[in-house]
């Protein structure tokens, strides 16, 4: 059976790095077996949906190099889930309520009272047909609420009826439907909550597993009944740990918490980006990986943390430091040509910064310093100005180049009897105004000799 795995983000705002673990987890997942990813968009939500934020989620995608096999909108879709609807109605296992949120939250504060589970007790199953006319005659418009198969015939009485399932990440598990609510499947306004329009296309699309975050372990117990229900074979599921903030906040698409937008646009490589949304929170290290590919052979969902891991900003800087660090001129070309460059020296250039860049876009900061003016730092002292004068004098003739700076800084040494620090350094601060930075070997030619001269006071 070929492998079949979706992520399904609603469109309602930027998706951040708790979504795109659970999109990676299951793009890995699916690639690694040769199967099919599909990107749905759970948008039936009218109000909070956009276009504009669904366009954003497979830009974040591509920029990540997930790339869907197939893209579904629920939005397109609503007939088949009126279709569900009503085949539910039809065998009594979808049936309307009439209470309004108010007072559903009166009735949950009451049975907190009393020491009770907040489980919604059926009411308006015993409602007769006359008495749901005289609600809807007031104007009410009913809810529609899923029958959990969890009593003997009479839905008043519940009984212990555990779902289990072999989960991809936590292993057995079990849920007893008695201990829960039936579900609202439909809106009092009409509009579906993602449940059944999910359902529908999990089963009419043929998903074989299904990934996502730990918070809907109880729901895939709800949801296994309503697969069945509708005559459609639920998937296998795995429920991944969650990413919260250094300080263990969730996550929130509303908020823009660490979104994958705002890591692009602060500079970060979308490999920096995967390695952490995939690796936190598996056992081994974190590690800078530089292909999806090879991702995928660092994860076993067995060995996923059962508890919250925490986006660490630290840790993404080290992933991201280290792929810049190894990234070849070919890999930045189409950046480094915004800046103001020589054509002929941007290889040279990249090839003598990178090691000294954490962010790509920090390379601006060398180029000042390689064809910019320097800002004037302390003078130096007495000795290191005549050690200038005299660097100055004996600067090499002929081309610039990588073996300059050996031959120079060699007959220094041999001329003033400086070594070390004391041979170094000044030269480090005249020619580029900073006590730290690339290997000069590599950056005077990239200076050239009029800028060496001049900054050598000449």
């Amino acid at each position: 059976m070929t492998a079949i795995l979706r992520f399904a983000p609603s469109p309602t705002g930027f998706i951040h790095i708790g979504n795109l673990r659970t999109a990676l987890f299951n793009w890995l997942y699916a690639k690694s077996r040769g199967g099919e990813f599909v990107l749905r968009f759970d948008d039936t939500d009218q109000e909070r949906s956009t276009r504009a934020f669904a366009d954003q989620i497979e830009a974040d995608l591509a920029w990540i190099g997930i790339k869907p096999d197939r893209v579904i909108r629920q939005s397109d879709r609503v007939a088949r889930y009126d279709e569900a609807a009503e085949r539910l109605k039809s065998l009594g296992l979808l049936y309307p309520c009439y209470e309004t949120p108010e007072e559903l939250d009166r009735k949950r504060k009451r049975l907190a009272a009393r020491g009770l589970p907040p489980v919604y007790v059926r009411e308006a199953l015993r409602l007769s047909q006359e008495e749901k006319i005289a609600l809807e005659a007031e104007g009410r418009k009913p809810h529609w609420r899923f029958l959990l198969p969890n009593h003997d015939g009479d839905p008043t009485i519940t009984k212990r009826t555990e779902v289990h399932w072999d989960d991809l990440v936590r292993g057995p598990q079990t849920v007893d439907l008695a201990s829960l609510s039936d579900p609202v499947l439909i809106r009092a306004d009409g509009s579906y909550l993602y449940t059944l329009p999910s359902i529908v296309d999990d089963g009419e699309v043929g998903v074989t597993d299904i990934i996502r975050g730990d918070d809907h372990v109880t729901n895939t117990g709800v949801q296994i009944p309503i697969f069945e229900a509708l005559g459609l074979s639920a998937p296998r599921f795995g429920h991944h740990n969650l990413i919260t903030t250094i300080g263990g906040e969730g996550l929130s698409k509303r908020t823009g918490s660490l979104s994958i937008k705002a890591l692009q646009d602060e500079g970060y490589e979308p490999m920096a980006v995967a390695s952490l949304a995939t690796l936190v929170g598996l056992s081994g290290s974190i590690v800078a990986v530089r292909e999806l590919d090879t991702l995928a052979t660092r994860v076993d969902l067995g060995e996923v943390s059962v508890s919250a891991s925490k986006f660490d900003p630290a840790e993404l800087d080290r992933l991201n430091e280290e792929i810049v660090h190894g990234l070849a001129y070919a890999d930045v070309a189409d950046r480094l040509a915004e800046l103001d460059i020589p054509d002929r020296e941007r290889e040279a250039f990249w090839l003598a910064v990178r090691a000294n860049c954490g962010k790509v876009r920090e390379a601006t900061f060398w180029r000042d310093v390689v064809y910019g003016d320097l800002v004037s730092g302390d003078e130096p002292d007495e000795d290191d100005k005549a050690f200038i004068d005299i660097a100055r004098e004996r600067l090499p003739e002929g081309p610039v180049d990588e073996n300059t700076w050996k031959a120079w800084t060699s007959d220094l040494k041999k001329q003033t009897g400086r070594k070390g620090r004391s041979l170094f350094m000044p030269l480090r601060l005249a020619l580029t105004g900073l006590g730290h930075g690339p290997e000069l070997a590599a950056l005077l030619p990239l200076i050239g000799r009029e800028r060496i001269v001049a900054r050598l006071g000449g």
